[in-house]
């Protein structure tokens, strides 16, 4: 079925092309999301799918016309004024066009002018979205199962279609090969079959299925640029005075220059990525460089390597392989370039260089997709703000991977307060409202005991400054005083569910359907020591990061004991603020330039990842006591928390106890300190982070290695 609605596609597509009405696509796919609002399945179906032929007609009209045009009505190369050699051949092309797609796209061309945001839908496959239930309905598997792939390969972070791409698999009497995409590009499955097989050192296959994928990604690159002779869009609609002749004409003509530049970037992401595969041209022939010679093909190979030099031309390891090709060939042999590469290059080289000339001299702007595109191409004055450009545009990509990765927050009434972008880097948060005051109160009075217990540090003040005194708490003591009567359950029970809390909390937001397991939690507070503070120039806890060993000096951060290398998240979660100072901050590598700060709150839980992206101190607590839990999670289940195991069986020998008759009103009592503690109840389509675990994921897992250290 799903191939039958392949094959539908394709033909109506090519029909499309053809001589004949072509309703316009967007009233198509208004009137198709109406009936589907009016749960009309079957006239759904039908109008999205014709919505989806009439945009595919569209494109394919008007690269056919532009190509045939081409050929039609070149552009003479010889003498004469500039205006009977330029505009009069333009207008030639123009009408040729004109009377092209008005042939083609009847009704006239002007219908098919869809706005933006229709034209964005389909780029995104939004009518595969309403397609898969419409089939669904109409009890059509096959065909809501290819819908809803092809509608998830564009959109994997999409939560609600992940869960039916399950239920699909999980329903008998749907085929396997249904999962297909119906808008696959030739070129990337080519390009990873072609990959697998080099990783693989099989090189006669990797020569042919990258040799495919280059073939098919150029031909993809020039439907793209032929497309990018569209319509002008004028990002500025509000503009009401039109520019002169002359300038109308520049400024067209560079927007068309930079599409063309910007096709590389989209023939080189794969549906569903945000960012694209770096050098994905030049890339091929150097993976075929490699895989030709392999074979013993020397001339195919020396060949791809003259074709990379025209990228790369100082690239020293692939001028080390042409002397070693022109020996093994002999000097008289003939070793060049591929035309197409060669013509590839020289017409990218001419489109960059008017559009620097635009940038440096008409106020234009642009970001270049190439690496290798030459420094002496770049003028002077825009070279420091090319490579800026470059930065600010590679830790947006950052930014926007990030948040495509966040999952939903798994309980009601907590803020995003700072992400990312406001502090200044990558995989940070700040949460609050994770605790209520009550539940702060709680786990102050365990600090209490903390205090009394002496849990610091070999019996040391502070381990990190002589001007403060520490107190620390693990899960498991915390559990083994409740149970000896020094402090209350309830309260010992809290440390429990505030960290697990904070956990589920994390883990939902940075890393969704990936376990994360507690490495090591502590309750702990620093307490400034009165007489000491004055003239007092350190910290409450030195620039660091929290799995590698920083280096300021060398701008590094060594991955290596002692440094606790499992780490992969950390948490902080506040207590209270009547406190002067301690306030943690991010810093830059040199463990100096300060990035972010974050004030401690009741309730506040600021999270990051652990590695050299984010060293990170604490200001010194001059005056008062300042409490948190400090928490430390890992994806490896061999480096789970020992401590925490042995606290939660101590926690279920109490709920044993509890189960006694004369323990029903203890029940009562500690059920009432869960409140802000438990998950919210999941809402239609949407399940909380911690029920999306496959089966059996649930079960509480022992640690392989159980170790007793200290983990500061």
């Amino acid at each position: 079925m799903a191939s039958l609605l392949c094959l539908s596609l394709l033909a109506a597509a090519a029909a499309a092309t053809s001589p004949g009405r072509l309703v316009p696509f967007d009233l198509l796919y208004a009137d198709g999301v109406r009936a589907y609002l009016a749960r009309d399945w079957a006239r759904a179906a039908e109008l999205l799918q014709r919505a989806l032929h009439s945009y595919a007609g569209l494109r394919a009209a008007r690269r056919a016309c532009r190509a045939a045009c081409a050929r039609e009505e070149p552009f003479p190369g010889g003498p004469g004024g500039w205006e009977a050699a330029l505009l009069g051949p333009v207008l030639q092309r123009a009408g040729c066009l004109q009377r092209c797609l008005g042939r083609r796209l009847r009704p006239a061309p002007s219908a098919h002018r869809a706005s933006r945001a229709v034209r964005r839908d389909f780029e995104r496959r939004e009518p595969y979205n309403y397609l898969q239930v419409a089939f669904f309905q109409l009890k059509k598997l096959d065909q809501a199962v290819s819908a809803a792939h092809t509608f998830f390969v564009a959109n994997p972070q999409h939560l609600q279609m992940r869960e039916d791409i399950e239920k699909y698999r999980r329903m008998s009497g749907v085929k396997s090969d249904s999962f297909r995409d119906l808008e696959a590009t030739p070129h990337w499955e080519a390009y990873e079959t072609g990959v697998q097989h080099y990783d693989a050192d099989e090189y006669l296959q990797a020569v042919a299925r990258l040799e495919e994928s280059l073939s098919e990604a150029l031909s993809a690159l020039e439907e793209c640029r032929a497309l990018c002779e569209g319509p002008w869009e004028n990002e500025d609609e509000e503009e009401e005075m039109q520019p002169g002749l002359y300038e109308a004409i520049a400024a067209h003509y560079i927007q068309v220059l930079k599409c063309r530049q910007q096709c590389v970037l989209e023939i080189a992401t794969k549906p569903g990525r945000i960012s694209a595969t770096e050098d994905f041209i030049p890339s091929h022939l150097d993976l075929l460089q490699f895989a030709y010679s392999q074979v013993g093909n020397q001339t195919l190979a020396a060949e791809c390597a003259a074709s990379y030099l025209l990228f790369y031309p100082m690239d020293e390891p692939t001028l080390e392989k042409m002397k070693q090709y022109r020996m093994e060939l002999g000097e008289d042999a003939a070793v060049t370039a591929r035309q197409s590469i060669q013509h590839y290059v020289q017409r990218s080289l001419m489109e960059k260089k008017l559009i620097y000339y635009a940038v440096e001299h008409l106020g234009e702007t642009f970001n270049d997709p190439d690496l290798w595109t030459p420094d002496e191409l770049i003028p002077e004055n825009l070279k420091e703000k090319h490579r800026e450009d470059q930065e600010k545009q590679k830790q947006e990509t950052l930014d926007v991977e990030e948040r495509g990765k966040r999952g939903p927050l798994p309980f009601e009434g907590i803020a995003v307060t700072m992400d990312s972008q406001q502090m200044n880097g990558t995989q940070r948060v700040v949460f609050d409202r994770v605790l209520t005051e009550s539940e702060c109160k709680g786990l102050l009075r365990l600090t209490k005991a903390a205090g009394e217990a002496g849990d610091g540090y070999r019996a040391r003040r502070s381990p990190h400054t002589p001007h403060e005194r520490f107190e620390g708490l693990t899960v498991l003591k915390a559990m083994q005083l409740a149970q000896n009567g020094d402090v209350e359950w309830r309260d010992a029970r809290l440390l429990l569910q505030a960290s697990e809390k904070s956990r589920k909390i994390i883990e939902s937001y940075f890393t969704p359907g990936k376990k994360l397991h507690f490495s090591f939690t502590h309750l702990v507070c620093r307490t400034a020591v009165d007489g000491e503070q004055e003239g007092r120039m350190d910290l409450s806890h030195p620039v660091h990061a929290d799995n590698c060993l920083l280096d300021p000096e060398g701008q590094e951060c060594w991955k290596e004991p002692p440094a606790y290398v499992y780490r992969d998240y950390s948490g902080i979660l506040y207590l209270n603020d009547d406190f002067q100072g301690g306030g943690l901050f991010f810093t830059e590598m040199d463990s100096v330039t300060v990035t972010a700060e974050v004030h401690p709150k009741c309730g506040r839980l600021v999270a990051f990842s652990s590695g050299k992206e984010n060293p990170h101190g604490v200001w010194a607590v001059s005056r008062g006591r300042r409490c948190a839990v400090a928490l430390w999670y890992t994806h490896s289940q061999e480096h789970a928390e020992q401590e925490r195991v042995k606290a939660e069986e101590l926690m279920k020998q109490r709920a044993v106890e509890q189960d006694q008759p004369d323990g029903d009103k203890h029940q009562g009592t500690d059920r009432s300190s869960r409140s802000s503690s438990e998950p919210r109840a999941p809402s239609r389509g949407t399940k909380p982070a911690d029920q999306r675990q496959k089966p059996g994921s649930d079960r509480k897992q022992h640690p392989k290695v159980l170790r007793a250290r200290d983990e500061f």
